[in-house]
This record gives C-alpha cells, structure tokens and sequence, in this order.
C-alpha cells in the first residue's frame, strides 16, 4: 500500500461543546501502540541494519516492508477513527447549552488533541513503511548486484580455464608471472635498482587499474648482481617449472648476460625485453627471442661520434668494457671514424676490466693528444678515469654511451670537470619534457606510488619494459594462448605503442627497417643539478641541458644494419 498523508483541518477556537464523554485515554493508547508496530516493524533507526546480498536477507527485509505498510493501514485507520470523533465533538459543541459548556470544551480539546496525535502518528508510518519499501528494494538491487558479480566471477575463471597455459601462469587465481633478472648489487646498481623499483610501480599500477584483462601480473625479482654465471642460475629458477617460474622476461639485465641466455630462450620458447642496448639483438641468428627497445650501444656511438668530431675535433680516445657491451659502443666509434676520416688516437676498446687496474688506460688517454674521449663503461670507472687523466694532465672532453653516466657523480670531486667537459648521450627525452601520453602517466604513477623515490630520468626505461610487456600479454591473452610458445608469438606479432617515451618498436621483417636510430645528446650542466631531489620535487634535474636530439647523425641513417660486434 503506497504511503499517503491524512489532512488536517482548521478548528475555530469559539466553538461552543456540549454533551457526551470521550475517553481520550482509549484513543492515545491505540496511537501509541500504532507507532510501537511501525517501530518493531521498521527496526531501530539509530542501528540501521547491514546492506542486505543474500536472498534470505531480501526475504527478511520484504517481510519488514510488509509490516511497516500493515501498521501504516492501521495508523490511518485510528487517525479516521479520531476524526470521526473530532466531528462528533465538534457537533456536540455546537449544541451544548451554556450548562454544559465547559463540558462540552474539554471533550473538544481532548479529540483535538487525539486527532493531532493519531495523524502524527500516520504520518511516521507512513515514513517509517516508505523506508522500509526503500530498504526493501535496496536489498534486492544488492542481491541482484551479488548474484551478476558472482556470475562473472564465474564466467571469468572460466574463460581463464579454456586459455592455453604452461609455465609461469596461475589460472584459478588469474596470475600471471613476469621475470625481472635485474642488477640489485653490482657494477650498475645505482642505475638498475632505479629502473628495477620504477619498473615495479608500473605493475602496481596496472595491477591495481584490472590488470591486464583481469589477470594481475606478478614480478618476479632476483639479483644478477651484474655476473654472468649468476644470471645464468636465475634463469635457469625462472625458466623452470616451480613457484618462480615466469611466462616471460620483462627485464634481462645486461648484454653479456642475456646473451648468455639467448640460445636457452629459443630452447625454452621464452620471450624478454632485455635491459641492454646490444647491436646484436635485431639480429634473428643471436637474438631471435630478445625483444629490443630504443637504439644500440653501436649507432648511439655513431651519433656521439659525428657531434663530437664537428664540435672538438677530430682525434678521438676509446676506453670500453670488454664483450657486447663495451666493444659495441667502441666499434660504433670505429664505423663513425672510418666515414667521417676521424684519428684514432687511442684504442683502448676492451681494455677497460671492471675492478682491474686502470693505470695504462689513464696514461693511454693522457699521452694520446686527443680532442676528446668515447667511454662504454659504467659510471664508478667512468669518474675514475676522468680524474685520473685531469691529474696526468688531460684537458679533452668527454662523452660515451648512456650507461656510462650517473648523475649522481656531480655529487663527487669530478662534479666541477664533469660540467666543463661531459657529454651525455641517451635514447630518451628528460623527465616532465614534453606532452606525450606516456610522459604523464610516468610522472603520475611515480608520484603516486613511489613519492620519495630519488629523481631520475631512467623511470622512463622502467615503463618503456612495462608497455612492450603489457601489450604482449594482452596480445596473448587475446589469442587465448598463454603458454610460453604463445606469449613468444604474441611478441613477434605486434608493434609496441610506446606511448611517446620511445618510438613505436617492431621485431618482425627486416631489422634494418626496425632498429632505432635516433639518441640524445645533453651537456651536463652542475647549475641545473638538483641533488636529493625525489620525484615530487618541483622543477628537478640531472643536471642536463639538451644539446640535440631525437638526432639521427648522416652515418647512422645511412649504415647498414649488422651487428656491430660479435662474441667469438
């Protein structure tokens, strides 16, 4: 019964009553219990009941609504009854003589004051069986929600059911695991656990926005401490078939070592996104399941190379680590010296042994007459060899493929040579530079989940992995095929939308379509460094002032793709 209000009429207060008796007494006890009714009916409004989910639930709260209305009939009811006995009050005023005049008054005020209360009272059953309607209704709307979520819920786990799965990949709970084989401890450390941490924001992220079509990736991270043998025995953990057992790498760290691997991923049908600019990756016969991103170490030095002989000279210095790393960056000068006529006036490619004595590079370098240096180090040795050759009296510049760089050495004692000769060269744009969408996602998602992380512009290689990952997922998921063979075919079958940190990257046809060949080139400026920065600060910097770029130098565009080094 729909709830309804009882009208109230207006008493003149010179009527004269007379005659009868009425027991107000009789009429407030029936008002009263009315609103004990709706009361019992409707609960104890200072203790509103839980939201109802379960059909037992919505049974209790129709069967409520059902007694609230009940009690609602019978205030109308008691309120016409008292209206009935307010006309006849009114009639008995009207013909009272002046003997039964205060008689006849009182009765009066007494119906009024009856019918007053039993209309108040209809009208709280009214409310009172209003609300219990609402909450009625509310409860089904919730057990109907419950009952299609749980549907869902089912017809999800099922879908995950009918998708192909090996390894890595625990379906009644949708997870999938991703490896990250990263540098926790070693030589490049203060670099990698950068890219490590933000890269682990960006699966935070996509796993608290749905995952990726509901399923929630899971990272699994394990030290590589920057050795070779060691990243081989993580591997072979993430490769297996146990609880760190992964579907794919989204980070493999380092070039030696992920070319350590890279038979093993064929074997093992496993696709990873290598933390490693190698030449040799878009190479089908050595890195046929390593999904490169950004340019190489090789034509990042051609690049490097063609600035600096236009800008210094040309006599040029090499200094690199030994293997794909170091003697790619170092062959990248050499293609650059030959086209550009430059001198070698010192190769010491490969002759740079992290931890060894750096004494004849130092003198090497000094003794050299050279305009200016190319390293492919890390940044402990590049600083090293900096104050090392200033104190044997070098005055060159400096420069050398992005690794070979930290912005934190502007907080040691080569800050001062560092801004007077440094420059870095990079594959990507500076923090907060710039519009692009993944730009912005970057800065919010670090800002969010990692408020106090140091400033850096490297998180841009954290979500660059994230997306190439991401969308190779997705692509398999889409296939309904989430075995190890399935994700590698996934990876060789789309082309990854960087969202504007990187150019857009593809692996299938022919590499020298494919390879990057744009870099970076930022002179290292200490006045614009920010140290202690974190991501939240306002305005940070590295202390980079761009020079160039996305610049591709005229040897880069035109050379021919092949890997510049090869491992014997």
């Amino acid at each position: 019964m729909a709830a309804r209000s009882v009208p109230r009429e207006t008493f003149s207060n010179n009527l004269q009553p007379q005659g009868g008796t009425v027991k107000s007494i009789r009429w407030l006890v029936a008002v009263l219990s009315v609103v004990a009714l709706v009361a019992a009916a409707c609960g104890d409004d200072e203790e509103p009941a839980a939201p109802a989910t379960g059909a037992a639930d919505v049974a209790e709260a129709q069967q409520a609504a059902a007694a609230a209305q009940a009690a609602e009939e019978e205030a109308l009811a008691a309120a016409s009854a008292a209206e009935e006995r307010l006309a006849a009050a009114e009639a008995a005023a009207a013909a009272a003589g002046e003997e039964m005049q205060a008689e006849a008054q009182a009765e009066l005020e007494a119906a009024r004051a009856e019918a007053a209360a039993a209309q108040e009272a209809a009208a709280a059953a009214a409310e009172e069986a209003a609300m219990a309607t609402e909450q009625a209704a509310a409860a089904a709307e919730e057990a109907a929600m419950a009952t299609e979520q749980a549907a869902m819920a089912e017809a999800a786990l099922a879908e995950a059911a009918m998708i192909a799965t090996d390894h890595g990949v625990d379906v009644e709970n949708r997870v999938i695991r991703v490896g990250v084989n990263t540098d926790l401890s070693g030589a490049f450390a203060p670099l990698t656990t950068k890219i490590t941490d933000g890269h682990l924001a960006y699966w935070q992220w996509i796993n608290d926005n749905g995952g990726i079509q509901g399923w929630t990736i899971e990272p699994v991270v394990i030290d590589n401490a920057y050795n070779v043998p060691t990243h081989l025995e993580n591997y072979e953990v993430m490769a297996g078939d146990g609880p760190q057992s992964v579907v794919m790498f989204s980070t493999s760290t380092g070039s030696p070592h992920t070319a350590s691997t890279a038979e093993l991923l064929i074997e093992d049908n496993l696709a990873a996104i290598p933390l490693s600019w190698y030449s040799g990756w878009a190479d089908p016969e050595i890195g046929r399941n390593v999904f490169e991103v950004q340019t190489n170490y090789c034509i990042e030095a051609m690049n490097g190379a063609t600035y600096m002989a236009e800008t210094y000279g040309p006599n040029v210095a090499i200094a690199s680590f030994p293997g794909d790393y170091g003697e790619d960056g170092a062959e990248g000068i050499k293609v650059a010296a030959e086209a550009l006529g430059l001198n070698i006036a010192y190769d010491g490619q490969a002759q740079v042994v992290p931890g060894g004595d750096l004494t004849p590079v130092i003198a090497g370098i000094a003794e050299s007459g050279a305009d200016w240096v190319w390293l492919t180090t890390n940044p402990t040795t590049t600083a090293q060899l900096i104050g090392g050759a200033a104190q044997a009296g070098f005055s060159g510049q400096w420069s050398g493929n992005s690794p070979s760089w930290n912005p934190a050495l502007l907080g040691t004692g080569i800050a001062e040579l560092a801004d007077a000769t440094y420059t870095h060269s990079s594959y990507m744009v500076l923090w907060g530079v710039g519009e692009a969408e993944g730009m912005q996602e970057m800065i919010s998602v670090m800002q969010e989940y990692r408020p106090d992380a140091p400033f850096d512009d490297v998180y841009a290689i954290s979500f660059i992995e994230g997306y190439v990952a991401t969308q190779i997922l997705d692509a398999a998921i889409s296939s309904g095929d989430l075995t190890r063979a399935g994700v590698l075919a996934a990876a060789n079958s789309i082309t990854a939308d960087l969202k504007g940190l990187a150019p857009d990257q593809s692996w299938s046809g022919n590499p020298d379509h494919n390879v990057v060949r744009g870099t970076y080139l930022y002179d290292v400026d200490l006045s614009l460094y920010t140290p202690g920065a974190t991501v939240s600060t306002p305005d940070g910097n590295n202390g980079f002032s761009l020079i160039k770029g996305p610049y591709v130098s005229e040897t880069a565009a035109n050379w021919q793709y092949e890997p510049c080094f090869k491992a014997s």
